[in-house]
C-alpha cells in the first residue's frame, strides 16, 4: 500500500516542459489547491500572502489547461468546512474571487473561457456572489474551457441535498423508489451537466479528498504532489497529465 501511494505522489523533481500530446487528454481535471498557508509560513510571510500567490497559480493552471485542450477545470476554492478558519482569513478568502476576476476576467473572455461556480452561494458575502455572477453572465456563451470554481462547496452536503430532492419526488408520486438510478443521482448533483473528473490533482503533500466530489471521483485517476499550490504551474499540470496518459483505466474490469 505504501508503494501504491508513493506511485501516486509526485515529488518536487522538475518535470519536462513539453505539452503532452495525443488523443488521451483528460476531459475534466479537478484540483484541490492546498498549501497556500504553509508556503507562506515557509517563507516567513503571513498566510494571506500565500492565498494571494495562489491566485497566480490559478491563472497558470487555467492557461495550461486551455493549452492542452482540457474541457473542464474544477478548482476547490473554498470548502463548507473552511468557515472554521479565523474570521480575518475567511474575509480575505472571500475577497479573492472579486480581486481575481477584476484582473483576469477580460482575458478569460478573450480566451473563450466559460466561468462557472458550484457550491452554496446563500452563505457567501454579497460582494463575492456579485463578482461570480458577473463573470458567469459575461462568459455564459463562451465555448472553450469551462473554469469551474468550487466555492462554499462540500460533497456531503451536495449529495444530501440531491437525495432530499429525490425523496420529495418519491413522496409526491412523480417517481417510484425503483426508478432511482445512479444516473438520476449523478444528474442531480451540482456537476450534473459536466463529465466526471478523469484526473484529480492535490497539491501540498496531503493524501485525502477532503469532502471534494466524492461521488464524481469514484474512478478518477489521482495525482499528488508535495509542492504547495503557489508553486504549481504549467510544468506540474503537464507532468500530471503525462502520468495520466501512462495509466490504464479499467473501471473495475480487465485491460
Amino acid at each position: 500500500m505504501i508503494k501504491l501511494f508513493e506511485s501516486w505522489r509526485k515529488k518536487g523533481s522538475r518535470p519536462a516542459i513539453e505539452a503532452p500530446s495525443g488523443d488521451n487528454i483528460p476531459k475534466h481535471v479537478a484540483i484541490i489547491m492546498d498549501g497556500n498557508g504553509r508556503w507562506a509560513r515557509k517563507l516567513g510571510l503571513p498566510r494571506i500572502v500565500g492565498h494571494r500567490n495562489g491566485m497566480k497559480a490559478v491563472k497558470r493552471a487555467t492557461i495550461a489547461a486551455d493549452e492542452l485542450g482540457i474541457s473542464v477545470l474544477t478548482l476547490y476554492a473554498f470548502s463548507t468546512e473552511n468557515w472554521k478558519r479565523p474570521k480575518d482569513e475567511v474575509d480575505f478568502l472571500m475577497s479573492l474571487p472579486q480581486e481575481f476576476l477584476a484582473i483576469e476576467l477580460e482575458e478569460l473572455i478573450q480566451k473563450n473561457v466559460q466561468v462557472r461556480m458550484m457550491g452554496h452561494p446563500n452563505e457567501l458575502p454579497d460582494h463575492t456572489v456579485a463578482a461570480m455572477e458577473e463573470a458567469i453572465e459575461r462568459t455564459k456563451n463562451n465555448t472553450g474551457l469551462i473554469l469551474n470554481f468550487a466555492l462554499n462547496y462540500g460533497s456531503h452536503r451536495e449529495i444530501t441535498e440531491c437525495v432530499k430532492e429525490i425523496a420529495v419526488r418519491v413522496q409526491n408520486g412523480s417517481i417510484k423508489p425503483e426508478d432511482i438510478t445512479q444516473d438520476m443521482i449523478g444528474s442531480g448533483l451540482l456537476t450534473g451537466d459536466l463529465p466526471d473528473p478523469d484526473l484529480l490533482i492535490r497539491t501540498g503533500g496531503e493524501l485525502r479528498l477532503s469532502n471534494f466530489m466524492l461521488w464524481q471521483t469514484a474512478y478518477s485517476e489521482l495525482w499528488f504532489t508535495d509542492l504547495y499550490w503557489p508553486e504549481f504551474g504549467r510544468e506540474q499540470l503537464f507532468a500530471a497529465v503525462a502520468e495520466y496518459q501512462r495509466r490504464t483505466r479499467r473501471y473495475g474490469g480487465l485491460s
